[in-house]
């Protein structure tokens, strides 16, 4: 057990040590994003304000806590894929200064304690305007770059296990679907800001489809987690390929629900048929059970220091 926590946390620090100077550029910009999210829970919880409503701290927390994990874990999967080393820093460069300016964009709105995303044109000021237009330009260079990420990923074979390639890929085509999910929140709360003047209305669309989008935006880092924590097993490629198909079931299964349930205008907790209601939980159930037999494998089946084999990142 020793022996397998301390080879997780040495080829976890390895993975920012023998990173590219891009990658660890990218961790830090990822550290600095989180910060920015702690901290202006900090200021929500100070100042007794609201978690809902547009003008609520909750947006620069929850975004600057959603980009700084999305980019770190961008930057960690993507490792495990082999691909040139010019095209790894151009799509992570991309995504970091995307993730940066969305998140900077909003939280200068925030601070400005006017509404980011959906603005009225005829109260619009040239700092919303702005702020408008680099968001719009950072999302369009984030679903490029995930949809550039999922390609590669799709096309890659015998460079990767199966365990990590089935990880790899049900992960960033979750991620491709939330990216969906997020442009129709933009595109959708834009209509509706315009042609009714007012944003209580998009924001109203955009609380809707969350769900949707949460369900499945991290799929991409706990599917690859679990390959990856299996590498420090005593166990065969087989095996793991086959807890990695529970985890993959599971975790489609609870995401698929949300997001047609969302999609259909359903409250997930509440309002759903018995089976929608259950079918999240049995998916949730699988992943959990996956995740269980990942850990129990490396309490009592751990691979030994001179054993290990742990594939080289790309």
């Amino acid at each position: 057990m020793r022996s397998a926590v301390a080879l997780i946390g040495r080829d976890l620090v390895e993975a920012y040590r023998g990173g590219t100077r891009v990658e660890r550029v990218c961790y830090l910009v990822a550290a600095v994003l989180a910060v920015s999210g702690i901290f202006h829970l900090g200021v929500l919880v100070a100042t007794g304000g609201a978690w809902t409503g547009p003008l609520s701290w909750r947006k620069p927390t929850t975004f600057g806590l959603s980009f700084g994990l999305t980019l770190a874990t961008l930057t960690w999967v993507l490792s495990f894929l082999p691909m040139a080393r010019r095209t790894r820093a151009r799509l992570l460069s991309a995504f970091a200064v995307a993730c940066a300016v969305e998140v900077a964009g909003i939280t200068m709105q925030a601070w400005r304690r006017v509404p980011s995303h959906f603005i009225p044109p005829d109260r619009a000021t040239g700092l919303d305007v702005l702020a408008a237009v680099a968001a719009a330009s950072g999302a369009v260079v984030i679903v490029a770059v995930v949809v550039t990420s999922t390609l590669l990923v799709l096309r890659c074979s015998g460079e990767v296990e199966p365990s990590m390639r089935l990880a790899l890929r049900a992960g960033f085509l979750s991620l491709l679907l939330a990216m969906a999910i997020g442009a129709l929140m933009l595109a959708g709360g834009q209509v509706l800001t315009r042609t009714q003047g007012d944003v209580a209305p998009a924001f109203a669309f955009t609380a809707v489809l969350k769900p949707g989008h949460a369900a499945t935006m991290h799929g991409v880092l706990v599917l690859p987690a679990i390959a990856w924590l299996l590498r420090f097993t005593a166990t065969s490629e087989p095996f793991r390929l086959t807890v990695v198909r529970l985890a993959t079931i599971g975790y489609a299964a609870f995401a698929a629900v949300v997001v047609v349930e969302t999609l259909a205008g359903i409250d997930p907790p509440g309002a759903a048929p018995l089976v929608a209601g259950a079918l999240p939980l049995v998916g949730l159930a699988a992943l959990a059970v996956a995740a269980g037999v990942t850990l129990h494998q490396i309490i009592r089946n751990p691979v030994r220091a001179r054993d290990v084999r742990v594939p080289e990142r790309g």
